[in-house]
């Protein structure tokens, strides 16, 4: 607010101008107020307009330090993933020296067996053929790529061979424990044999289905094969008789007995204690008579008392 004095006392002097103190105060705080946005104005256009390659060298140096991360971040990976196709060729030696392991037995089991070599070749893979399936591209480096796939392949043939000699030695094992095989009783000796003989009561020539082996009254009698007891008793001239079924069309009996230890229906294991030897029926004294059927008619028993079981078919 302006106030001009008029009266006379004050008309001989020029006008003066009178400021209220609250409106000197407003003034001082608006000037304030303006000079303080004006320098922040200024620093704003500073750090918009000025040296713009301060800004761009900051920018850069970001740049830089993010570059260096990733490259190290690069580096560990590369090393981890080295690191591991390392193990994998350690553990791809050892497999394939389990292949040759594995080719070795297999070659051992085929000429024990004594099958066709040509069909269990173990070196060579066979011919094989069919038509090309889609695969997803290889991960790994080719040389490692191929090896697995190479060994990959192996190890299926060398699991179907194995399983094929399997198989029949499986077989052939099954079939050496049924088959008769080896003496009924231990430490005897064969006093008469199969085929013609005086006959011993009459002295008449007569045919002798069996073998008379001697030995101690009482010894144990054992089956000479796998199978199962079809027979226990008494049969006319036989005397006490055991007879086992032994598949494969073989038979076995055992006669003169004094007691019969076995029973009809039994499943019975080459080696076990089936009776004891006596001399029932028509005998002149202890001993076993020993007879082998197959299919149906009467053989020879002398070829399957001579053969030796092996370890492995005695179970």
């Amino acid at each position: 607010m302006i106030l001009v004095a008029r009266s006379a006392k004050t008309a001989r002097h020029s006008p003066q101008l009178l400021v209220c103190p609250r409106v000197r105060r407003r003034t001082f705080m608006a000037m304030t107020a303006a000079l303080c946005g004006f320098a922040a104005l200024g620093a704003v256009a500073a750090l918009v307009f000025a040296n713009p390659r301060d800004r761009a060298m900051h920018q850069l140096a970001d740049l830089h330090a993010q570059v260096n991360n990733q490259k190290a971040q690069l580096s560990s990976v590369r090393a981890s993933a080295q690191r591991d196709l390392d193990a994998m060729a350690m553990k791809l030696g050892e497999l394939q020296a389990q292949s040759i392991r594995l080719d070795a037995l297999g070659e051992r089991l085929a000429t024990a067996g004594k099958l066709d070599p040509r069909e269990f070749d173990f070196q060579h893979a066979p011919a094989l053929g069919g038509p090309e399936q889609d695969v997803s591209p290889a991960t790994l480096p080719p040389n490692l790529d191929a090896s697995l796939d190479a060994l990959r392949n192996r190890f299926d043939n060398q699991q179907t061979q194995l399983g094929v000699l399997a198989d029949l030695l499986m077989n052939r094992q099954l079939d050496a424990r049924v088959k008769p095989t080896g003496m009924p009783v231990a430490d005897g000796f064969i006093a008469s044999y199969f085929g013609t003989r005086p006959d011993p009561f009459n002295g008449r020539r007569d045919f002798h289905p069996g073998l008379d082996i001697d030995v101690p009254f009482g010894s144990p009698v054992h089956a000479v094969a796998d199978g199962v007891v079809t027979y226990v008793g008494v049969r006319s001239g036989y005397g006490k008789v055991v007879e086992i079924d032994h598949g494969n069309g073989y038979m076995t009996r055992y006669a003169h007995n004094s007691k019969l230890l076995a029973q009809v229906g039994e499943r019975v294991r080459a080696g076990d204690v089936i009776s004891d030897v006596g001399s029932t029926g028509r005998s002149t004294g202890p001993h076993v008579h020993f007879e082998v059927w197959y299919q149906g008619r009467v053989v020879n028993p002398l070829a399957y008392v001579r053969n030796t079981r092996s370890p492995t078919s005695k179970g």
